[in-house]
């Protein structure tokens, strides 16, 4: 069985249960540098239009040498744009947010629509342009290199609700949504469409998935009331995942959605989504036996080992002991791929990314 075949039967696309449980796992830029240099593999960076989201689709050669079962693949910056950083390390990404390198993940300085009250101000802004040169050069080539073998997934996170907190500020955008402000509705249906196109783009080049990443929840609770995410944000989500399908029937919806949302994930289902990652740990109603029990006949689950504290800080017993709950948890009679629940960062050292995908192929195995 490759790897392929092992994620589509985790992902209850294929029947039976796959060999093992599949694994996937993000790196940071200093631990994709270090095993590049280590296994003399060269480590290939698409840089995404919005930054964090680069260190997903990146370093896929290394990834998969190192025993992930997917590629991820996405949008690069376009040819025609350049990246200048100015004397204080700030620059403007494609889409005119200014931004620093902070401590982990890259920062908003200035947001591009920070004042914005109307619609017509929404249709004025100029996103990126989908079809710019360079755009998917390096996903129609990784498509093509590992398509038989591996199951390629099509990265659009920062999507909608994520996209439009880059775009005008969070606090802005919540009060402004709690005021149903003229310009609010027209944003996420912007944001939307721009993302339905890079979307697109990417299942005519042949990927097997989609992953839409918007984060709903905090570490407690949701950010948004139900009812306001089923009001202004569900129905563009809807015609999206509605979209996608109807251009490839076939293709796997899957959702990053960060925090304690187990509140929406019928509303998730509804709109589409298959997968559900990254099973934040540690945040209400996200216990493994809770979410198998309430929701594993909707969703496959992709993720839920702990990245902040665990990783790079428990010990190899801990960190066994929570990879085999999870997997006989999550895993039982199928429906997980197992990985940390956001990129692992550079806090985390080498030697541990190794003992951590050893564990999880040492007890992955169906009997």
């Amino acid at each position: 069985m490759n790897s392929r075949e092992r994620v589509l039967k985790a992902f209850k696309r294929m029947p039976g249960l796959p060999d093992r449980v599949p694994v996937q796992f993000d790196l940071c830029r200093q631990l994709s540098d270090h095993f590049g240099k280590a296994l003399g593999i060269p480590v290939h960076y698409t840089e995404n239009l919005y930054e964090d989201v680069t260190y997903r689709i990146s370093a896929n050669e290394l990834r998969v040498a190192l025993g992930s079962d997917v590629v991820v693949t996405g949008a690069s910056v376009s040819d025609d744009y350049r990246i200048l950083r100015d004397d204080k390390g700030t620059w403007l990404n494609e889409y005119q947010m200014r931004m620093r390198q902070g401590d982990v993940y890259v920062e908003v300085l200035e947001y591009p629509l920070a004042h914005v009250e109307t619609k017509a101000e929404i249709e004025a802004y100029r996103f990126p342009d989908p079809d710019a040169p360079g755009r998917f050069r390096d996903a129609e080539a990784l498509v093509k290199k590992y398509k038989n073998d591996y199951l390629v997934i099509g990265d659009i996170e920062v999507t909608i609700f994520s996209l439009a907190q880059q775009l005008v500020g969070m606090e802005k955008l919540l009060v402004d949504m709690m005021m149903e402000t003229e310009y609010v509705v027209p944003l996420f249906e912007a944001c939307a469409e721009f993302q339905t196109q890079i979307g697109l783009h990417l299942i005519e080049i042949g990927v097997d998935a989609i992953w839409v990443g918007d984060d709903f929840g905090t570490q407690a609770s949701l950010i948004i009331s139900p009812e306001t995410f089923r009001e202004q944000l569900k129905p563009f989500y809807k015609k999206m995942i509605d979209r996608f399908k109807e251009a490839k029937p076939d293709i796997i919806p899957i959702l990053h959605c960060d925090g304690a949302v187990a509140e929406l994930l019928e509303d998730i289902r509804e709109i589409g989504f298959e997968v559900f990652n990254p099973v934040q740990p540690g945040v209400p109603g996200h216990l493994p036996q809770d979410m198998k029990e309430r929701f594993g006949d909707q969703f496959s689950f992709w993720g839920a080992i702990d990245q902040q504290d665990l990783l790079p800080k428990g010990t190899d017993a801990e960190l066994e002991r929570d990879i085999l709950e999870k997997i006989s948890i999550l895993g039982k009679e199928g429906g997980y791929m197992i990985a940390p629940a956001h990129i692992i960062q550079n806090d985390v050292s080498p030697e541990r990314v190794l003992r951590f995908i050893e564990l999880c192929k040492k007890h992955g195995n169906y009997k």
